[in-house]
């Protein structure tokens, strides 16, 4: 049986666009999301959040790729400081260096620490390490890092707690709109969507299904090399963010999502094609005969 899980959402300035505060009940974590352009209101004042970031923690800095197009993201850790800064003096030496070689163009932060400050070195870093890899597996946001740290030696007990902390991290993220760690094809026990594989009808082999959230084209399926005049712009912007998941032999490496199914049938077709004429199971059902 799947539990439900509440979460508190505090919009700190009255705005959904700008900063969030979330919380957990029974849960000592804390997670902030924090517009780029805030940052500097974070330094003073009797609010949680400036104590907060003068702690230990982790921070993703989240935008677009400039050469992609693709949603990319940089996951980083900041260990609080005698002087007293912590992440925050971090993520201003971010905002500030517009340089840095692995990443500059990032619009938003979301940063995880705890109530009562209890991450150490060692903590941040193992949690680092798992994130970076969770998001890489993912495949849904092009990950920025470099290096990837150390996991660390730590007991059974101390591992356990940590992944606990990472699920339900996880949980918030995607909640605050980045499914940054989430798999495109979840347990099917997670999945309220039972959906039937559609074929694509003509000489290229592709296979697709309904999600919770679109029309995933599946791994291995076959694309049209070429590119028609009449393919939507939409199409050809999705066949240049996801060029990195296509093989020299026009396969896809990855599962790709989509909102629909004709959005799916352009960018396989390389034309402007319907979905529901394209897409058929195998007892020639199109994707508008099922209620998704």
């Amino acid at each position: 049986m799947i539990k439900g899980k509440s979460i508190n959402l505090f919009l700190m300035d009255g705005e959904p666009s700008s900063r969030i505060k979330c919380t957990l009940q029974n849960w000592t974590g804390i997670v902030y999301k924090i517009p780029r352009t805030m940052l500097e209101n974070c330094k003073e004042g009797s609010n949680d959040i400036v104590k907060h970031l003068k702690q230990t923690g982790i921070y993703f800095l989240l935008g677009e790729d400039l050469n992609s197009g693709q949603k990319a993201v940089y996951v980083g850790q900041a260990v609080a400081r005698k002087n007293g800064d912590g992440l925050l003096c971090r993520l201003l030496e971010h905002k500030r260096n517009l340089k840095e070689k692995y990443w500059a163009d990032w619009n938003e932060v979301i940063v995880l620490t705890t109530q009562n400050n209890s991450f150490g070195p060692t903590e941040i870093s193992y949690l680092e390490n798992k994130f970076t890899n969770l998001a890489r597996s993912a495949g849904r946001y092009l990950v920025k890092n470099g290096n990837e740290p150390n996991v660390g030696n730590f007991t059974e007990e101390k591992e356990s707690e940590l992944l606990e902390y990472i699920d339900y991290a996880q949980i918030i993220i995607g909640v605050l709109g980045h499914m940054i760690f989430e798999p495109l094809l979840k347990d099917s026990k997670k999945n309220s969507k039972k959906s039937p594989v559609f074929s694509f009808k003509g000489k290229l082999k592709a296979e697709a299904i309904f999600t919770n959230e679109g029309f995933v084209v599946l791994k291995g399926s076959q694309i049209d090399p070429s590119i028609k005049p009449s393919m939507s712009n939409s199409a050809i912007k999705a066949r240049e963010i996801n060029r990195e998941k296509i093989s020299q032999d026009f396969v896809l490496m990855e599962d790709i999502l989509f909102t629909s199914p004709s959005a799916a049938a352009g960018f396989v077709g390389g034309s402007s094609l319907s979905g529901n004429e394209l897409w058929k199971t195998k007892d020639n059902k199109s994707p508008k005969d099922f209620n998704f």
